[in-house]
Parts: C-alpha cells; structure tokens; sequence
C-alpha cells in the first residue's frame, strides 16, 4: 500500500515469513486505548493479532508531569527505549502498530516510534477489524514474551512544534486543530480547563481522515482535503488535538497527502493550562 500503512493480508503473510518482503523483521504492538477507558488491557487479552505485545499509552508511550506540560508530554526517550526493548524491537526492524479505534490510538505510536529514529512504522489500516473480517484469527490473553530487542532510539528525527513556536507558527502558518468541531468552537470541553483553540488555528476534526470502516481516505482524497483547509505543497503544516494523541493520526493523514506535519505534543492540554495565553472561541473567520 505504502510505507505508512500495511493491509491485514500483508501483515499475515510478513508473520508467516516472520519478515517484511520491502522491509525487516515483523513485530506487532496492539495499543489499545480510549478517553473513556484507557486501559485497554482488557480487550486486548479478550482477542488480539497473534504474537503482539500490548502497549500501554498512558504510562509507556506518555509521561506524567505538571498541567502545563499537558496530559499527555513525550516520555524519556530512554523510557520508550526499555519499553521498546522489552517489545522486542531491534534496529532494522518494521513495526506495525494497530488499535480497535480506527487507528485514533494507535498512530501515537506511529508517530512516537517514528520521531525517536525508528525508520520503518507502519499502521495496519482498519486496525483490529481487518483484520477480523479478514478471517484470520486472533489469540488470547497475553503474548508470549519476545526475546528483549536491542533497539537505540533517539528523538529529533520528525519535525515538532514546541510550545513556545506555536503562536508564531499559527500567524504565519496553517496550524490544524483535530479536535472535533465543537471542542474546537468552545461550545463543550470535557476535560481540559479552558475552551476553545488556538487562535489562528483551522478546524480539522480527525475524525474525516478516514471512512465508515476506518480504513484511510486514499491520497488523493487527503490531499484535497488539506488543501482546501490551506495546506500549500512543500510547507510544513502544524497540527494538535486535546492531548498529542490523535494529532498524531492527523500526522499520518498529512504524511500519506504527501505533506510535512509538525505536531504539537502538547496540545490543547498544554496551551489552555497556561492561563496567559490566549483563546479563540467560535467558528473560524471566513
């Protein structure tokens, strides 16, 4: 399909080889999470992919600091690298991330891995259920323990959009909220302690990346999507969400359209917990 995303045939048959035929060594994280339930554990042992180990988002693929470094702040990188270790990862290695969520969860993982110098991260598109409609099977409770990886990571190598760059970027820039629509106009906020957005933002709910059965929008479709919301070939185009987690399937939404994407870790979390920056509320200007 493309260096971003796998099919659940591709995948079956990089298991069956034990590698990719365009890549390395197959390993499998199921990354299972929601807001309204992050432990995904549960699910995870009730039926995932043969062999994938679960990762746990909250506590492996974030770290845990002050409001104003957002819900969910980038861990150590010597933190993920024991996590990615203790997955199995070794150098060279192609890794497919996947969720029962449309991949909403699952491209943290995507991103993270990618950002810290893994080369070859790919999302099973459709997540879980191509999987399952598919007709191949699915195993039980916990996997086996693979033997520990030896993989080196280091972060630096994906653009990011710190906190301090982000007014700046948004006057100059386009910088895309993935938050649905009326989290982004300040009509509800459920959980972070102001509404609204960043002012100069565009609203671009993630939820329009892909269809009805979670698999992604082809490129071309990305592509006019993004532009019609005034990303311009060549130029690097900002996103965020409520807390860095779906911004980065908004990142492979823009990766698969053929732009450059800068996610802000923090996000909405982070900027409306610091009560001296500014927030836009309704629709955007026309």
């Amino acid at each position: 399909m493309s260096d971003v995303l796998v099919t659940a045939t591709e995948l079956r048959d990089a298991l069956s080889a034990g590698r990719f035929a365009d890549g390395g060594p197959a390993r499998v994280l199921d990354v299972r999470w929601r807001l309204d339930r992050p432990d995904g554990l549960p699910e995870y042992r009730a039926g995932h992919i043969p062999g994938a180990q679960y990762v746990d988002l909250d506590h492996e693929l974030a770290a845990h600091g002050e409001p104003t470094d957002g819900r969910h702040p980038l861990p150590p990188v010597e933190a993920l690298q024991d996590a990615a270790r203790r997955w199995g990862i070794d150098d060279g290695d192609t890794v497919v991330v996947y969720d029962d969520l449309k991949n909403l969860s699952s491209a943290r993982a995507w991103w993270l891995l990618r950002y810290a110098g893994v080369a070859d991260v790919r999302l099973l598109d459709g997540s879980l259920r191509a999987w399952t409609d598919a007709g191949f099977d699915v195993e039980t409770g916990d996997a086996a323990l693979p033997t520990p990886g030896s993989v080196t990571l280091a972060y630096g190598a994906l653009p990011v959009l710190p906190l301090e760059d982000v007014a700046e970027f948004a006057d100059g820039g386009l910088l895309l909220d993935a938050r649905a629509g009326e989290r982004y106009r300040g009509e509800v906020e459920p959980i972070d302690p102001r509404a609204g957005h960043v002012p100069g933002a565009v609203s671009a709910p993630t939820t329009e990346n892909v269809g009805a059965d979670g698999r992604f929008h082809d490129a071309e479709a990305l592509r006019t999507r993004f532009t019609e919301l005034g990303a311009l070939p060549g130029i690097d185009v900002g996103v965020y969400c409520g807390s860095g987690v779906t911004a980065a399937h908004q990142a492979v939404a823009l990766t698969l359209a053929g732009f450059t994407p800068r996610v802000f870790p923090g996000s909405w979390s982070q900027w409306s917990n610091h009560p001296d920056l500014p927030v836009a509320t309704g629709p955007e200007p026309r």
